[in-house]
């Protein structure tokens, strides 16, 4: 087997959440291996699969206590590969990892509970794990995505008719993706699932408007996570906080502590929290974050087969313009209101949603369609939402109904109808 070449000395660059992790990541990687898969045999040339080559390369400096699989320029045709602890992948500008094409490519696996095919990167149980670089990982989704929009039952989380995650981290600690271009994935492209310490700094997530299911980035259940500059242009949620499936049988752990910042979302479905929240969410910051003409801005959204506890979420400092439902907390996903004739309360249960404590500082919306909608359950109302220097412009007005909202400075402006409509239960209390 050929020897991995010693690395230069290299500095890591990441937020102060990090600081730890990045140091001491610096220091193990001054000493560590840097191991080339053209070295195994790699061909970059873009139509050989070079997955045999790229994987034994991770498990060479693997093997010698972790280092840089780094991938020159070139295209790097490849299936499924695994990423181990202590191990950075680093994709230099004008490299690309490209996902083959062939769906056989993609063992059937169990992920996230459920039926599921492999990513074409994973890491699962590491530690210290990262993906660096000025290159481009790219899951050749159009295939999967048509398959997709011939089905009519292809399922909320896909388990129905499985499409592989781009780039998934499996109960992982001290994780960073910095840098690179991650686009067009079968299914969701960025997810860290039961991880924590989490650094997502830089990156571009991006994928054809109204391609399927292509979030960009969807932290499951995991804490410490901060998301900073992350530029996205996708089919669907720019980014989506979850924490359970619809119908979970139980034992989810929430999704906790997690910074979102500096961040600019165009095509898509906005910030979520939800829907999937069987765990609950707790104690997030987005702020800093300019939306252009996705289909909504912020939103949270759960339903009575999927919710929890959320509360302690602050969003502030946000603008956005041509967004059609700029700011929505809904316990009736996927509607934003509930159903004509649905009043009557239902019994609460382990999966009932409870959202409160949310807070909404400095944010500015032009060109909606509705400024939005703030609803509860009867059984369930949402509680302790705070407006300050709020102005949301629509053609419709903001919906509050079973919801105890408050405010100062608040403008909403409407071209059609009532500025803010309220329904029954809503308390609404503006300075």
């Amino acid at each position: 087997m050929m020897q991995c070449e010693k690395p230069l000395n290299r500095r890591f660059v990441a937020p102060l959440l990090a600081l730890a992790f990045i140091a001491a990541s610096a220091a193990a990687l001054h000493a560590a291996r840097v191991c080339n898969p053209r070295d195994f045999g790699a061909k970059a040339d873009g139509a050989t699969k070079d997955t045999a080559a790229i994987q034994k390369a991770i498990d060479a400096c693997a093997a010698n206590g972790g280092g840089v699989v780094r991938l020159n320029a070139g295209t790097y045709l490849s299936a499924p590969i695994v990423l181990k602890s202590n191990i950075t992948l680093e994709l230099e500008k004008g490299a690309t990892l490209l996902g083959s094409p062939d769906h056989a490519d993609y063992p059937d696996i169990t992920e996230f509970r459920l039926p599921g095919v492999q990513a074409l990167v994973s890491a699962t149980n590491a530690e210290n794990v990262a993906i660096t670089g000025d290159g481009t990982i790219d899951g050749q989704g159009e295939s999967w995505w048509s398959m997709t929009r011939s089905l009519h039952d292809a399922g909320v989380m896909g388990n129905r008719h499985p499409r592989p995650r781009l780039v998934v981290f499996d109960h992982c600690r001290h994780v960073r993706v910095e840098g690179v271009t991650i686009q067009n994935s079968p299914f969701w492209q960025l997810v860290p699932y039961y991880c924590d310490d989490v650094v997502i700094h830089n990156i571009r997530v991006l994928a054809p408007y109204p391609s399927p299911n292509t979030d960009a980035v969807d932290p499951f259940s995991s804490s410490n996570v901060h998301i900073d500059h992350l530029y996205a242009d996708t089919g669907d949620d720019n980014i989506a906080l979850k924490s359970g499936a619809s119908n979970s049988p139980g034992g989810d752990d929430p999704i906790r502590d997690i910074t979102i910042s500096d961040c600019t979302f165009l095509h898509g479905h906005g910030l979520s929290i939800g829907s999937e929240l069987a765990g609950g969410a707790h104690n997030i910051l987005a702020e800093r974050i300019h939306f252009d003409g996705t289909d909504n801005g912020i939103r949270v959204k759960a339903n009575r087969d999927r919710g929890n506890d959320v509360s302690n979420l602050v969003f502030r400092d946000i603008d956005m313009k041509n967004v059609k439902n700029p700011l929505v907390i809904s316990e009736y996903y996927p509607r934003i209101l509930p159903p004509e004739g649905d009043v009557a309360p239902q019994p609460v249960t382990r999966l009932t949603p409870h959202f409160h404590n949310i807070e909404f500082h400095n944010v500015t919306a032009t060109g909606a369609l509705m400024a939005g909608g703030i609803v509860g359950l009867p059984e369930a109302p949402v509680t302790d939402i705070v407006l300050e220097n709020v102005s949301l412009t629509g053609e419709k007005g903001l919906t509050i109904g079973y919801a105890n909202v408050s405010g100062r400075n608040v403008k909403v402006a409407a071209a059609q109808g009532d500025a803010i409509l309220k329904m029954a239960g809503a308390t609404v209390t503006f300075k």
